[in-house]
């Protein structure tokens, strides 16, 4: 069982304090209808920055029961597309893995491997978790942590998620985990962030993965957002939704050097 990498780090590791802290970063948000959609975009720095954020865009749909979450490799180790098939214990309990999903990935790529390394102290799923098991209390995970690889992979991964969503016949939400731009001023941070959310929100997956490369855009989960505008598009998806955008600034009170944070609905 994978156990948590960054609790008591990147969110409170004990569950009375961790749903504490859910339920006072969705203190904010009016009562609405939530929206049935095939992905989201969601950013995964410490909930002091991007938990308000986080919150916000899942709260703003309804969470199914199985969620892939594909998520950046920070560390380097493991597979270049690695597939954890262990559960996971999080502070706020166990979270089996959708074996049945899994194994239909596995057995539909070569390229996608069961891989624990990649795993063991990657903080972009992990982050996800406790907003996910808030929100759904049924949850089971497919956590995929991918490296940086070629467009035509991003697409045949793509191609993959989307074939076994549609075989599965259930109800299964994408989550593409990301933050925007790193270490750069809050204007450069903006302005740069905004010609990738564009070609998110236009479902551009290929001008996603070329904007970032030519503009030398320090988004570090565009490969996992690239990956689910693809499988996205074949799932149906005709529009994307800008939940919110913000930085690290806001809450540290330093503009020079930003983290910018975005979170996205796809449907």
């Amino acid at each position: 069982m994978r156990q948590p990498a960054v609790a008591d780090r990147f969110y409170p590791g004990s569950p009375k304090a961790l749903e504490h802290t859910i339920n006072e970063l969705l203190a904010a948000e009016p009562e609405h209808e939530k929206e049935e959609v095939i992905a989201v975009v969601s950013p995964h720095a410490g909930y002091i920055y991007s938990g308000e954020l986080a919150a916000k865009t899942l709260n703003s749909v309804k969470i199914p029961e199985t969620v892939i979450i594909i998520g950046t490799n920070h560390t380097g180790a493991g597979a270049p597309v690695a597939l954890s098939t262990s559960d996971w214990n999080m502070p706020m309990g166990p979270v089996p893995i959708d074996t049945e999903i899994s194994s239909l990935l596995l057995s539909n790529s070569s390229q996608i491997q069961q891989d624990e390394a990649a795993h063991r102290n990657e903080h972009s799923l992990e982050v996800q978790v406790p907003f996910l098991q808030h929100f759904q209390k049924n949850l089971s995970i497919v956590p995929l942590v991918i490296s940086l690889i070629s467009l035509p992979l991003c697409r045949e991964i793509g191609e993959t998620l989307a074939h076994a969503v549609k075989l599965s016949g259930k109800k299964i939400l994408l989550l593409a985990s990301t933050d925007m731009s790193h270490y750069e001023s809050r204007e450069t941070a903006e302005r740069k962030d905004r010609l990738a959310l564009k070609c998110v929100e236009e479902l551009e997956p290929e001008k996603l993965y070329q904007t970032v490369l030519e503009n030398k855009i320090s988004m570090c989960g565009f490969i996992p957002v690239t990956i689910t505008l693809f499988a996205a598009k074949i799932l149906g998806a005709t529009s994307a939704r800008l939940i919110g955008y913000t930085d690290s600034g806001y809450v540290s009170g330093d503009t020079d050097q930003v983290v910018g944070y975005a979170g996205l609905t796809i449907s």
